[in-house]
């Protein structure tokens, strides 16, 4: 049996506007029915790779495959409407003068009315608008715009969807509730798609995999605990999350930082352990040596910024039950022995 082609490949990807390279040298692969999450600051090439994957921005070199098929190879570009993919954008896109039902029949409208009509009640189903049917775009809401800007998307069955920051313009309560139903939807139909997101909490919980950009260059690929957990340098670890950074140490008993011993390697010690919020575990005491110097109350949980005595700050997040006040003295210690490590001059 023969295996068929991942729904994308990208090798070598390069694409420059002037003297910049927004995209400079990517290669990554989508495996069948994945959700691929694009992520990174502003300006590091994300929504410039999916432009480029959607036809929108040829490739100066490099090139990228769709479902087996060369779409561009530096040379020659498929324009974006021969191409098997599909785009959603955050203003939704959809046509004014059609109802949502007739959006999301538009790109099977060539299939017999029966299967037709089928199709779309229910991919709108599968998103909860099926109600709004005969409505138009201007009177439903954001989220339900977007919604079936999706199901028109998948009506097709593209080989890929593409989506640039579609739930930005939502509420985060609503931008959740319509998440998703979207991943649901693509689970469903088993459309692999690729995702840009500014929010790289939403990163992890959409993607099967995270791809971490920073000047146009692929920091780091995985999945949202191998990103998280695993950060491969300084930057990948302070962007996905708050991180503090603590020198590692070779003591008599091991490798430790100033919170405690870590499990490690002895070579260990040119590095710096990743402290995240999670890690650091305190306890109120008079005759402590550190000192919270900021408390923000999030409901469920505080968050402490603490001085250690070196003069470090780390950030914890304890439970609501722990009210600490500024200027209270602490023991901090290590809640994990086997933080992350990251070279220490690693950017």
């Amino acid at each position: 049996m023969t295996t068929p082609p991942p729904p994308l490949q990208v090798r070598g990807a390069v694409r420059s506007f002037g003297s910049t390279r927004a995209v400079d040298g990517v290669d990554l692969e989508l495996h069948a029915g994945e959700l691929l999450v694009l992520v990174g600051p502003s300006g590091c090439g994300k929504s410039t790779l999916l432009r480029s994957i959607a036809g929108l921005v040829p490739l100066d070199e490099g090139s990228i495959t769709v479902g087996g098929e060369v779409v561009d190879d530096g040379r020659s570009n498929t324009p974006p409407e021969h191409r098997p993919v599909g785009m959603v954008f955050q203003d939704h896109s959809l046509f004014p003068h059609l109802t949502i039902g007739d959006n999301v029949a538009f790109g099977i409208r060539k299939a017999p009315a029966a299967e037709r009509k089928a199709k779309v009640a229910e991919l709108l189903a599968m998103v909860e608008i099926d109600h709004l049917a005969k409505r138009y775009p201007h009177e439903i809401s954001g989220g339900e715009r977007q919604r079936a800007s999706v199901a028109r998307a998948v009506a097709p069955h593209p080989r890929l969807l593409l989506l640039d920051e579609p739930f930005a313009a939502l509420d985060p309560n609503l931008r959740e509730q319509v998440r998703t139903q979207l991943v649901n939807l693509l689970r469903a139909t088993e459309t692999p798609a690729v995702f840009v997101s500014h929010d790289q909490a939403e990163a992890m919980a959409l993607g099967d995999r995270v791809a971490v950009m920073r000047a146009g260059r692929l920091e780091q690929l995985g999945s949202g605990p191998d990103i998280y957990d695993r950060p491969v340098n300084r930057f990948v670890a302070s962007f996905m999350g708050d991180a503090a950074f603590l020198p590692v140490t070779q003591g008599d008993a091991g490798p430790q930082t100033e919170l405690g011993p870590i499990d490690a390697e002895p070579s260990s010690a040119a590095r710096e352990a990743v402290i995240r919020p999670a890690d650091v575990g305190l306890e109120a005491d008079p005759e402590g040596q550190s000192e919270v110097i900021d408390s923000t109350y999030q409901g469920p949980t505080w968050t402490y910024d603490v001085r250690l005595p070196s003069g470090a700050v780390v950030r914890s997040t304890r439970p609501r039950s722990l009210a600490l006040q500024h200027g209270d003295r602490v023991r901090a210690c290590l809640d994990t022995t086997a933080p992350a490590l990251v070279q220490a001059d690693g950017g």
